[in-house]
């Protein structure tokens, strides 16, 4: 009796542990019960707005197969032949749709994560299918109300063409006054400008008329693109006529701005001829000289040369930067003269002192230096005359450089035959 009652507390704790998982147990399998009935309605819910959206995605295909005929009576074959190829891809788009709700219809069975994942599907299509045809509607909808309004604004365009007419002819004017002073050459732009003016105005001209032809004739017709192109041209034409009035104002520009070139040049041309006067180095001044000769000329006759400002212009321009770009190469050949007669006293110094060295070492291994030896220092002797008897003070700096360095070799060759004697 007494191991019985030993045992009973153990027994009672077990026991209560093993009630306390079976009622776990329980709780869990309700639990995922109740997730998988809330999963299995969360399915059903989607299924249902899936098919609903299939059904409107399938009546807004129907209504717009409809729509191209009438976009094509409207607008054109080609604005039908735009909406029917969007039509072909929501159709492709709702074949899709379609099959995959044939699946969720289909008897076979399927886990609740493939029927959430076709009618996601589903519903994503019918988006696609929605946003292109409504694009679509919003594309002829404008267009109509363009179409609406067409009407209003021909008046507008024909005042525009109007005044636009009337500056033609005022610029006519003036180009045949301005060809009276000017050469053909200065006023070739201007005359470009006009041809492209009078290009636009028949442009215009053409389409307006079309346009009011359609207004009174067939009301029917679309207008829109037409009274566009109008716009469009009178726009260009507008544009080139104000290139046409300007051109006497860029012509007196031009002139002026050769007025100052030339003042300029001249002033250049006086600095020129002091550099070449005074100039080092032969080959320099014999370049600068030339071009002074050149640009000179452009200075005479300018008078005859006053019916094309542009042309005289640039010819300055042109000038002027020829004879800096000289001036630029007299001077940095004077600057390297400049340079090298201030570096020549150094450089035969150095090169005396280094043939100085290399005597007294080949007269100390006279017994064992080559000819080699001897030989470079002969030559830098011969290098350090030269340098001292050239007058070009670019050409006797290399030459006592050459002197140092043919001195230094052959102290090098007289020290090593010293060492291994």
């Amino acid at each position: 009796m007494a191991d019985a009652a030993d045992w009973l507390p153990s027994l009672v704790v077990f026991g209560t542990a093993a009630l306390a998982f079976a009622a776990g147990v329980v709780g869990f399998r309700r639990l995922g019960t109740r997730r998988e009935a809330r999963d299995a309605e969360a399915a059903r819910e989607l299924e249902t707005t899936a098919m609903a959206r299939l059904v409107g995605a399938d009546e807004a295909v129907r209504d717009a197969m409809q729509e191209i005929r009438f976009a094509e009576a409207q607008f054109g074959p080609e604005t039908a032949r735009g909406l029917g190829e969007t039509v072909d891809r929501a159709r492709g788009w709702l074949r899709e749709a379609f099959l995959l709700q044939q699946r969720l219809d289909d008897a076979d069975p399927a886990t609740a994560a493939e029927r959430r994942t076709w009618s996601s599907r589903i519903a994503s299509l019918c988006d696609s299918v929605e946003r292109a045809l409504d694009d679509a509607e919003a594309e002829l909808s404008a267009r109509r109300a363009a179409e609406r309004g067409a009407a209003d604004d021909t008046p507008a365009l024909r005042e525009r063409e109007r005044r636009l007419v009337a500056r033609r002819a005022d610029a006519a004017s003036a180009l045949e006054r301005l060809g009276t002073r000017f050469s053909a050459s200065a006023l070739a732009g201007a005359h470009g400008s006009f041809a492209r003016a009078d290009h636009d105005l028949a442009a215009a001209a053409t389409a307006l008329a079309e346009g009011a032809r359609r207004i009174a004739d067939a009301p029917g017709e679309p207008v829109a693109d037409l009274l566009d192109r109008a716009a469009h041209a009178l726009r260009r034409a507008e544009g080139e006529l104000d290139r046409v009035e300007h051109v006497e104002l860029d012509l007196a520009g031009a002139a002026h701005d050769a007025g100052v070139e030339a003042a300029g040049l001249d002033e250049e041309l006086i600095a020129a001829r002091r550099e070449r006067d005074g100039a080092a180095d032969p080959e320099a001044g014999a370049a600068l000289a030339a071009a002074i000769g050149d640009l000179s000329p452009l200075l005479v006759g300018r008078e005859r040369r006053a019916d094309d400002p542009f042309a005289e212009r640039d010819r300055l321009r042109t000038a002027r930067d020829r004879l800096e770009a000289a001036r630029a190469t007299a001077r940095r050949a004077q600057d390297r003269l400049a340079g090298a007669r201030g570096a020549l006293p150094g450089a035969i110094a150095i090169a005396e002192s280094q043939i100085r060295i290399a005597g007294e070492a080949l007269e100390r291994a006279r017994a064992f230096a080559g000819a080699d030896a001897r030989t470079r220092l002969a030559e830098a002797e011969r290098q350090l005359g030269i340098a001292r008897r050239e007058s070009d003070p670019v050409a006797a700096l290399d030459a006592a450089r050459r002197a140092a360095s043919r001195a230094s070799d052959a102290e090098a060759l007289a020290q090593y035959a010293a060492l291994h004697r």
